[in-house]
């Protein structure tokens, strides 16, 4: 009851500070919600409404991710329902405020909070190159 009160309280404050886009990120899923999709950058991951999909370097240790906090509000996290179960390449990880994240190929995903459309992909090389477009 206290997760899922803090699931929805999280999820309506980024919706409250105006992210569609990063509300949608912050929503969870049961399934990873993705797409594959061609744009300047190249073929990359997306969510299925077209926003990208980004990995972080800092994310060295197998099933964590070092995003968190004020990282966390400018790269939102691809969160994950409890009951989300690993397929193929995707899995879960759990983050330092008890949250699943989806990963793929072992990087936990994130978005970037100004690709607000489709086939934006702005975050890419960010942090001196620390923040990647992920990649099927």
């Amino acid at each position: 009851m206290i997760r899922t009160a803090f699931v929805l309280t999280a999820t309506l404050a980024l919706l409250a500070c105006g992210g569609g886009e990063k509300a949608m990120m912050a929503k969870p899923a049961a399934e990873p919600a993705h797409r594959v999709m061609e744009t300047v950058a190249g073929r990359i991951l997306a969510t299925n409404r077209g926003v990208a999909l980004y990995t972080f370097a800092n994310d060295t240790v197998p099933g964590m991710s070092m995003c968190n906090d004020t990282c966390a509000r400018d790269w939102p996290p691809l969160i994950a329902l409890d009951d989300a179960l690993p397929a193929g390449k995707w899995s879960v990880v759990i983050r330092s405020d008890g949250l699943k994240q989806w990963a793929y190929g072992g990087k936990p995903l994130y978005g970037w909070h100004e690709d607000r459309a489709p086939g934006i992909v702005r975050g890419d090389g960010r942090g001196n190159g620390a923040w990647s477009v992920a990649r099927p």
